[in-house]
């Protein structure tokens, strides 16, 4: 059936202008080191001459690490999960939305990029609930549940290029959670109809035999997680990657740097037929 104009979807003003939105999603043991800060605003200035709309979403592990060794708080992990209770809460945020957020909005404000630093609770802007485990009481490690665009959207249309801190809002109880970089970034990405997330490693991209591969379908990444043949700390990103092409984003890169300023790494695609 023919959709009338009343029925029609709405207008992305984004597409409108003509500008389309990538999302770029670093983590956090890069960002103690000023020359790849450096290059990640390159690729961002690049990326805005050619008429593309950047997002930035940020991890900060590592920092988030010593920080609580540093306040005598033990790290926790149940399957490669951080165990996040209230103290550890207060310094995720800390860390998170202040330290590691502001250090990458600043060398974009000296690079002459307009950047403006935001969590997910700021505006509302990605609601979670609280992540449950088998194994384990996670303490406040919440699990995406929907992303308002609205915030985004108006500091995209002024050329602004938003910054985020993964700590995000309970959609029930209020409290700030501490959330995987990852899953906010495939969810952000989703949520605003981007074409492209990139996952930006340490790695050139996903290697197989020692060897970088170019493309992958959603179908063929579980079987290489099944195999072992993608292991480590490569398969929440590849799982990312393939969540976020099944919710509508046309690919998923995971590469490094320079892979984001020659178009090289490994892409995932929706499952191929």
């Amino acid at each position: 059936m023919k959709l009338s104009d009343s029925d029609a979807l709405p207008a992305d003003p984004l597409e409108e202008e003509g500008r389309y939105v990538i999302v770029l999603k670093i983590g956090g043991n890069e960002l103690d080191d000023e020359a790849f800060l450096f290059g990640l605003v390159q690729a961002v200035k690049s990326l805005q001459r050619d008429g593309k709309s950047p997002i930035i979403v940020h991890g900060g592990g590592k920092t988030i690490a010593d920080f609580q060794k540093r306040l005598g708080l033990e790290t926790r992990f149940i399957e490669g999960l951080r165990v996040t209770d209230e103290d550890s809460l207060d310094v995720a945020e800390m860390v998170l939305s202040g330290l590691m957020n502001k250090r990458i909005v600043r060398r974009c404000v000296n690079e002459d990029v307009r950047a403006i630093g935001i969590s997910g609770v700021d505006d509302g802007t990605v609601f979670v609930e609280k992540m449950w485990h088998p194994l384990g009481d996670l303490g406040r490690v919440g699990e995406v549940q929907d992303v308002e665009t609205g915030l985004l959207t108006t500091l995209l249309e002024a050329g602004i290029v938003p910054v985020i801190s993964p700590i995000s809002v309970g959609a029930y109880d209020g409290l700030s959670y501490n959330v995987n970089a990852d899953h906010v970034a495939a969810a952000i990405a989703a949520a605003m109809r981007a074409i492209k997330l990139i996952f930006i490693s340490n790695v050139p991209g996903v290697l197989i035999a020692g060897r970088v591969v170019r493309g992958i379908t959603a179908d063929q990444c579980e079987e290489w997680i099944a195999e072992g043949s993608i292991s480590g700390g490569m398969v929440p990103k590849v799982r990312s990657a393939v969540d976020a092409v099944r919710r509508g984003v046309t690919q998923a890169v995971i590469t490094n740097l320079a892979g984001v300023q020659e178009d090289g790494g490994t892409s995932i695609i929706g499952t191929a037929g």
